[in-house]
């Protein structure tokens, strides 16, 4: 039976299962094979915790952190197939809708951000 996001442990259980996916993805893991694990997993469960559950405990930029990386439109495409998926598969209700739609604008935003949307798009 899947489970409502209503606490840091469902963030947890999404996080880590979203970025196993990402690793074994031919076209998402070499994006994140410099990736610092034990450093980066906390900060998106703080990220999606705050995001989902009102935390407040995420602080920083995350736009800056991807400036610089060699990606396209085919990652975020790909990015969010897999977050989605991530979420379907162990999640429903409210904060799993509020989920994919939030990673979807964050996906729009960086993807405006980095040039690779038309203005008017």
């Amino acid at each position: 039976m899947k489970k409502e996001i209503q606490s840091r442990a469902e963030i947890k259980l999404l996080v880590d299962s979203f970025y196993e996916k990402v690793n074994a993805d031919e076209l998402l893991a070499p994006v994140f094979a410099h990736v610092d694990w034990p450093h980066h997993l906390p900060i998106m469960y703080n990220f999606w915790s705050s995001v989902l559950l009102g935390e407040m405990s995420y602080s920083g930029n995350p736009m800056a952190k991807h400036l610089n990386l060699a990606i396209g439109k085919e990652h975020f495409s790909r990015w969010l197939e897999l977050f989605t998926a991530t979420v379907d598969e162990h999640f429903e209700g409210y904060n799993a809708t509020e989920a994919k739609n939030r990673a979807h604008t964050v996906a729009q935003l960086f993807q405006y951000k980095m040039g690779l949307l038309e203005r008017n798009a």
